[in-house]
């Protein structure tokens, strides 16, 4: 579940202050329950081999190495941002996609799982949140983050603690097979015996 705010007018009235208290000790939780405070359901998902070429572009929202803008965390919008690449091997039947926090306490803390792309896609345009994307549909299933929706979920790490964030492009010999909505156990399963290669990229986020 995602913690979104709480609206202030929620708890006057009939309810009374002793319900808003309780209400924010029930908000903190969330938050707690979030890719800070457990709760991952970890990986399986040994790395990729490498291959030359195949990797993330300067052109995608997030850099190796930097910090992600807020605008793609829960401090923001909340979407996914923009990823690019280039170089995809030849033999690749599918491309799958695991945006993962490693640096959670309670295990890797998958954030967006994205599956079915076609060989020669080469990006994915950000804007996609949990509840949909921003001016197209798209055209891939989608898999259960560890917030406990289906698509993107961004970094929301407790304040003052910075976690990294990898995505992981890999390209696939043989279809995944994998339906919507699927858990991270099933794709670890369905993608490991038919990798191909791995693009990866590492970015970091901080909440002040």
């Amino acid at each position: 579940m995602r913690y979104r705010q709480w609206p202030a007018s929620a708890g006057r009235g009939l309810y009374g202050s002793g319900v808003r208290i309780a209400v924010s000790s029930v908000a903190a939780l969330l938050v707690l329950a979030g890719c800070g405070g457990g709760g991952g359901s970890g990986t399986s998902l040994d790395p990729g081999p490498t291959v030359a070429g195949f990797a993330f572009t300067e052109r995608s929202s997030v850099a190796e190495g930097e910090a992600i803008d807020p605008h793609f965390t829960c401090d923001g919008e909340d979407v996914s941002p923009r990823l690019v690449w280039k170089g995809v091997p030849e033999g690749t039947v599918e491309l799958v996609l695991a945006v993962d926090d490693p640096d959670a306490p309670g295990g890797t803390f998958t954030h967006w799982l994205a599956y079915g792309l076609e060989h020669s896609t080469t990006e994915l345009p950000g804007g996609s949140n949990s509840e949909g994307w921003t001016g197209y549909a798209p055209l891939f299933p989608q898999g259960k983050n560890d917030f406990g929706d289906v698509g993107y979920g961004g970094p929301c790490p407790p304040r003052g603690k910075e976690h990294r964030y990898v995505f992981r492009l890999l390209a696939l010999r043989a279809p995944s097979g994998l339906e919507d909505e699927a858990s991270r156990k099933a794709f670890d399963e369905a993608v490991a015996p038919h990798v191909l290669a791995e693009a990866r990229l590492t970015a970091t986020y901080e909440r002040s």
